[in-house]
């Protein structure tokens, strides 16, 4: 497999090979670094993660088992889950607080221990949006709250959602590092050269490892692999999500077309209001 096989200059994010290569390996800690601080600090606050094991078991049997994209503790201890989730579950809030529970209960102690936990961050960057109420609300920072004095119960477990189709900035309207990330992984694989609004040394570091013409042979077919089964997933999705608007296109005119029917109207203009078959609206 040759480069000549991709097209884009920049590795895509969305892939599980850009991700991991972007945000979890130990070389490119920094990108994590930087990228949490401004999704959940505005400032340096993380000064160095250290990355755990992201394949975990169940404490019981019956337990199923948990693998996350990317699993880190910062100097404090506290701990950072960081999904990358490509298509919407059924359950998809469901599994991000499934995967809490996991370095929460890791943190118990053996013998006498008071229970103070160290806290906890759940990050979704998701390629889909869930709450299609507001197409400008994107950035989904939960905690638990008190329903009466509408305050904050408990800090120390944070889940954030970032609906990423909702993200539009431009370049020329790119202001914080938050925004600089997100237009990164927004936009990272159609990109032909770097944008210069994100001209300092972290993205000095992104850009260079993102470039898959510095990729080795074995890095290449990987990722050209990952790219693969990503624009299959994706195909999948796209012909579902037609299929689905197609049929219900369909069942809204049959709707239609009953109730023209009922009324009296034609068949001709049935056809012409419907797109409906003359054989369609007969059977009606």
């Amino acid at each position: 497999m040759g480069i000549e096989g991709i097209q884009d200059k920049y590795v895509n994010p969305y892939t599980d090979f850009g991700f991991k290569l972007l945000f979890g390996t130990a070389m490119n800690k920094e990108l994590l670094i930087s990228f949490l601080n401004a999704l959940l600090f505005k400032e340096e606050v993380i000064k160095d993660v250290t990355y755990l094991n992201a394949e975990h078991l169940g404490t019981q049997e019956y337990d199923r088992r948990a693998v996350f994209d990317v699993y880190c503790e910062n100097e404090k201890g506290e701990k950072f889950l960081v999904e990358m989730q490509r298509g919407e579950q059924q359950f998809f809030k469901d599994r991000s607080v499934f995967y809490s529970t996991f370095p929460i209960r890791e943190q118990a102690k053996r013998g006498e221990w008071d229970y103070e936990l160290k806290a906890v961050y759940v990050v979704g960057i998701l390629n889909f949006s869930f709450d299609n109420s507001d197409e400008e609300y994107f950035h989904h920072e939960v905690k638990l709250v008190d329903l009466y004095t509408h305050k904050v119960f408990y800090d120390k477990l944070t889940f954030v959602y970032l609906e990423m189709p909702k993200f539009n900035k431009t370049e020329d309207e790119l202001e914080s590092m938050f925004d600089k990330w997100l237009f990164v992984l927004r936009n990272l694989s159609s990109l032909l050269e770097r944008p210069r609004a994100l001209q300092n040394r972290v993205f000095d570091r992104l850009f260079e490892t993102a470039e898959i013409a510095k990729f080795t042979k074995t890095e290449l077919s990987e990722y050209w692999d990952s790219l693969k089964n990503f624009r299959d997933w994706y195909s999948v999705i796209s012909t579902a999500e037609k299929k689905g608007r197609e049929e219900g296109e369909k069942k809204k005119a049959m709707e239609v077309a009953r109730y023209l029917k009922s009324s009296g109207t034609s068949i001709e203009l049935i056809v012409g209001a419907t797109g409906l078959s003359k054989e369609e609206i007969e059977i009606l």
